[in-house]
């Protein structure tokens, strides 16, 4: 029998305030999965509509955390915990009630913008309290997001199922509750910064926005009638946000480190390509799986456990994979598994047994399991030890992209008529990210030609 002493349970404590803070965000972007169909004929949308429910999440997601970590050196980190977690309360709280899709979209976005207050000021308060055993705080950290974030579809099914969509918002009230209560007398009220909103890049931040708005109308548009005028509207952006960062002290996204480090370029291209395969599964599985298929929501649930399942027990093989060989064997691993899953899916017919299918999906959560640690630990690998924060914040971002970028190509794909072609048109398009991938893990350098340390 192990016994904690005070300061271990203090600090167990500290981590389960943080972590049910932190669930919130990855639980949240991985519930609609499930619900988009409902959520399609609650408001009578087509799937491209319904696919900016996942859209804005993911985009209000990537504008909002680096803001939010400056914010928390601003005021700091217990406030903005607690503030991250009314957003994200005050939201759940309107969305059941939505009069319209806008007004649910909105919802999405706002808390999107609380989640992503909660893991900044939660990590800044772990760096800042925890000495002794801060690794392990932060591994457990992980758990607590990618447990949330791989079993979001399963909670979500079985919820819809019994309450419907609305449920998948009102869920979030006992981790709300609980962590807000244990937050007010559990974390520390630490000093807080010097009040410089120059600090923050808006205008940035509004022009990554424009830009990304930009390119999902125009990718969107490639199913029917071609927006020209989106088009635009992205390279415009994307120029005058290439001219304006460039000049900026504290920009949204560094743009000249990753001109001074093409290695770390050519691993956010890597990680944005395997989280647009990824999450292309992720959401286009269980829409396939109920309009084609006519799975309830709870059966739905149940059969995408095995896509999130076997990733979340492939991870501690990677992690040892990691530890005596470096990031580069796993991730090779990873990616040819990714492309054999994506490959195996063009054999999927209209009369395939579930098994064949349930063979393919642990094919593709196996390869998850590989790339999601192996990527970050090769970021990590081939950047300097005081350019960490920067990177792990263009690191996210990179995921938030690559999730955007799936959800505009299933609203292309899924948009009028949705059968097993269209899955494999799918994985066709995928398929060409899949061998992208791979090339890049066999052209990134190993461990010994990091420049960390």
């Amino acid at each position: 029998m192990i016994i904690l002493n005070s300061k271990q349970q203090k600090t167990g404590l500290f981590v389960l305030t943080i972590g049910l803070g932190t669930l919130l965000n990855p639980l949240n972007s991985s519930m609609i999965s499930v619900a988009l169909t409902r959520m399609q004929h609650e408001f009578a949308l087509t799937f491209a509509d319904a696919s900016w429910l996942i859209s804005v999440f993911y985009l209000a997601s990537a504008a909002g955390q680096p803001v939010m970590g400056k914010l928390s050196d601003m005021f700091g980190p217990k406030k903005l915990f607690l503030a991250g977690l009314f957003l994200v309360a005050c939201s759940a709280l309107l969305a059941p009630f939505s009069p319209n899709f806008p007004f649910l979209l909105g919802c999405r976005a706002l808390m999107a913008i609380g989640s992503s207050t909660l893991f900044p000021s939660g990590m800044s308060m772990v760096r800042t309290h925890i000495s002794e055993g801060q690794a392990k705080a932060l591994a457990t950290l992980s758990i607590f997001a990618s447990t949330s974030a791989a079993f979001g579809p399963s909670i979500g099914g079985f919820l819809i199922e019994s309450w419907d969509w609305p449920s998948i918002f009102l869920i979030n009230f006992p981790f709300i509750i609980v962590a807000f209560v244990m937050a007010i007398f559990i974390l520390p009220n630490t000093g807080t910064g010097k009040f410089e909103l120059r600090r923050i890049d808006f205008a940035g931040i509004g022009l990554f926005i424009l830009t990304i708005i930009g390119l999902i109308l125009f990718l969107l548009s490639l199913e029917n009638t071609i927006n020209w005028w989106a088009l635009a509207i992205f390279l415009l952006g994307a120029i005058s946000f290439y001219l304006y960062e460039k000049r900026q002290q504290e920009p949204f996204i560094d743009l000249a480190s990753l001109k001074r480090n093409p290695t770390v370029s050519l691993i956010y291209l890597q990680f944005i390509s395997i989280n647009l395969v990824y999450y292309c599964y992720f959401f286009g599985f269980p829409t396939f799986l109920q309009q084609v298929h006519h799975y309830s929501e709870k059966h739905t649930g149940l059969i995408m456990l095995a896509l999130a399942g076997f990733g979340v027990l492939v991870a501690p093989f990677a992690g040892r994979m990691i530890d005596h060989h470096g990031s580069k064997r796993p991730l090779i691993i990873g990616a040819v598994i990714l492309f054999i899953g994506t490959a195996l899916l063009l054999t999927l017919q209209g009369n395939s047994p579930l098994i064949w299918l349930l063979i393919i999906m642990a094919v593709l959560g196996m390869s998850n399991g590989f790339n999601n640690i192996s990527m970050q630990t090769a970021l990590y690998e081939h950047v300097r030890p005081e350019d960490t924060g920067s990177a792990s914040g263009l690191f996210q971002t990179s995921r938030y992209l690559g999730s955007i970028l799936s959800s505009s190509l299933l609203g292309i794909a899924f948009n009028r008529h949705l059968d097993t072609q269209h899955l494999h048109n799918v994985a066709l398009i995928c398929l060409i990210f899949c061998l992208l991938v791979v090339i890049l893990a066999i052209r990134l350098p190993s461990r010994k030609h990091s420049v960390a340390g």
